[in-house]
């Protein structure tokens, strides 16, 4: 992806029975257009076609983050601390699995997301899916 411009933001694999989705998130500080992610999907599906990385049929989906953009790393949580977060943890932390509040930061590798006045520090590694809630 660098090689096109493009910054690889991150990847989501999701498999359900038949039914397998690879979505690529790429950014630029340009912006991504319909143009770009057909150019990355272009330059992708080469590759896979070579690497057969994937057992099966699968769709591949090219996208922006865009504004509700998903957080894969902890650089990029970082990158938006004081945003408002969606967070769905793999399994239960203190009785609840899903937290919507503010991201406060990054503490010894935890995520911290303040919710109704309480700080929760999440283990990034039980992080299922996080996203940036957008502001209107």
């Amino acid at each position: 992806m660098e090689a096109l411009g493009y910054e690889l933001w991150g990847l989501d694999y999701q498999s359900h029975g038949r039914h397998t989705m690879l979505r690529v998130y790429i950014d630029s500080e340009k912006g991504i257009g319909v143009d770009d992610c057909a150019k990355a999907s272009h330059q992708i599906s080469g590759v896979m076609d070579v690497e057969d990385p994937i057992a099966g049929e699968y769709n591949l989906e090219v996208s922006s983050p865009g504004m509700d953009r998903p957080l894969f790393t902890l650089a990029q949580f970082e990158q938006y601390v004081g945003s408002d977060v969606s967070v769905r943890l793999r399994t239960s932390f203190e009785g609840r699995r899903k937290f919507l509040g503010r991201l406060m930061g990054i503490e010894d590798g935890d995520v911290v997301v303040m919710v109704e006045e309480h700080d929760y520090l999440l283990p990034f590694d039980q992080i299922d899916k996080a996203n940036v809630v957008p502001r209107f």
